[in-house]
């Protein structure tokens, strides 16, 4: 008689509570990311392309590589696109915090 055994998982950390609770931080913060570019683009003339292709995107990278045609559909020197542009900056720190080029001022 031969016993079963059972499929082995070779994800690293698979099951682990604190792998999981990361797992779902990280989309919740790449969720909160695609609405704060949606409300970026929110009554843009001629950003339905950009809006779709924020809601297809399936991984952070992908609203990475959306980030410079998004702030070029905002530009403008009136206050509401300059406060979105501010609002998408803070949102990308926020998920690509290691990304800023290196300062000549430290802090102490």
């Amino acid at each position: 008689m031969q016993a079963h055994i059972a499929p082995r998982d070779f994800t690293p950390g698979a099951g682990l509570p604190g792998d999981r609770r990361a797992r779902i931080a990280a989309r919740q913060a790449f969720v909160e990311l695609k609405l704060i570019y949606l409300h970026a683009l929110q009554d843009v003339t001629g950003a339905e392309w950009l809006c779709s292709q924020v809601r297809g995107a399936e991984e952070p990278v992908d609203l990475w590589l959306l980030r410079a045609p998004v702030f070029a559909a905002l530009e403008g020197a009136d206050q509401e696109h300059r406060s979105r542009r501010q609002l998408l900056r803070r949102g990308l720190d926020s998920m690509f915090p290691d990304l800023d080029p290196p300062s000549a001022f430290a802090a102490f």
